[in-house]
């Protein structure tokens, strides 16, 4: 029966420019060390040069071994940044700049296509990876308007996801093409942050084999939605998991909007593994339950705790979360074992009924 896999780690809140966070075998070793087994690796240039990597089987054997020597392998590509900007509103240009290359700042339509076309090596690169499932963001058009004052007019929020569609749909055959699941983290910020916004563009990209879901329940704490209710209702499209705490706290000064607070002060926090409010137990049962294959992977994000800190803990935290599927009913040792003659009589019938 296939398991749950980890724990893994997420890569992008611990580079830097000092070893053991400068380069990918280095984070290999220190994660290794730490007790992790697999590393969700950011398409970043410092970790990996996408263009080889789509194209070289060489290229991409070298990297698994190069994790593999300190027992690590990879769990997912990451192309969050890459994928915020194949839809970015015009409110946002400058801010988003700095996710790509200087050539493309300020020019809009170039830095969208240098985005769409880093989401499709990613999804070749995984391929030759041999992953089953790569992480991203939706980016956003409509957010801007996500509280309606003034009154949206009718049919914007219907055109955002129509072309939020025209343009991921062509990448999501990519997909297709590389045997890949591309996992759209839920997440506030995107034009789908929940359930409802999920559903807008699953129909939009007309139910895509490949449109999938990374699940985080700390976004949901902070937006307050049912985290637990939202596997259940949507876990036949999770194919990503990463596992992030969080507390909401609110008060009479400040709620889900945060009051522009800094994180520290905000009512909805993200927090280190143990430290917040999520109820890991019944998300590991229902993921188990389900029959989640994939990988439970730590990405580390807290208002308080020291990273390092976070990512000691991290491990220890979800491997002794993940469930082993048990292979027999545990009233297996009261079978009565009577054969279908016995259970026809045992119901009240003949054997002509």
């Amino acid at each position: 029966m296939n398991a749950m896999k980890g724990p893994g780690i997420f890569l992008a809140q611990f580079m830097g420019d000092a070893a053991p966070f400068d380069t990918l075998e280095n984070l290999a070793r220190w994660a290794a060390g730490l007790g992790y087994v697999g590393v969700q690796i950011p398409c970043d240039p410092r970790l990996i040069d996408l263009s080889v990597a789509a194209e070289s089987q060489d290229y991409c054997d070298d990297l698994k071994g190069a994790l593999a020597k300190h027992g690590i392998e990879p769990t997912e590509l990451s192309t969050h940044l890459q994928g915020q900007l194949v839809a970015v509103h015009p409110a946002y240009d400058t801010l988003f700049d700095g996710f790509a290359p200087a050539e493309v700042h300020g020019k809009p339509a170039e830095r969208q296509a240098w985005a769409v076309e880093q989401v499709k090596l990613a999804a070749r690169a995984s391929s030759r990876l041999g992953l089953s499932a790569h992480a991203t963001f939706s980016g956003a058009l409509a957010w801007p308007y996500v509280y309606p004052w003034p009154q949206r007019p009718a049919g914007l929020v219907e055109e955002a996801f129509a072309e939020l569609a025209r343009r991921w749909v062509p990448i999501l055959d990519v997909f297709e093409e590389a045997g890949v699941d591309c996992a759209f983290e839920i997440h506030p910020g995107e034009d789908i942050h929940d359930g409802a916004t999920w559903e807008r563009f699953l129909a939009a990209v007309d139910n895509h084999p490949r449109a999938r879901i990374l699940f985080d329940p700390s976004h949901y704490v902070l937006q307050q939605l049912d985290y637990l209710d939202f596997i259940d209702r949507y876990h036949d499209r999770i194919s990503c998991f990463h596992v992030k705490d969080a507390e909401f706290n609110p008060t009479g000064r400040s709620g889900v909007y945060g009051g522009y607070e800094s994180w520290v002060d905000r009512a909805g926090r993200f927090r280190s593994l143990g430290d917040g409010q999520v109820d890991f137990s019944a998300i590991f049962s229902k993921m188990a339950q389900y029959g989640y294959a994939g990988w439970a992977v730590l990405e580390w994000e807290c208002a308080l705790k020291n990273s390092e800190d976070g990512a000691r803990e991290g491990a220890p935290f979800i491997r002794d979360h993940i469930i082993r599927r048990t292979e027999r009913a545990f009233d297996d040792f009261a079978a009565s074992g009577v054969d279908q003659a016995a259970i026809r009589s045992l119901l009240g019938l003949s054997r002509q009924d």
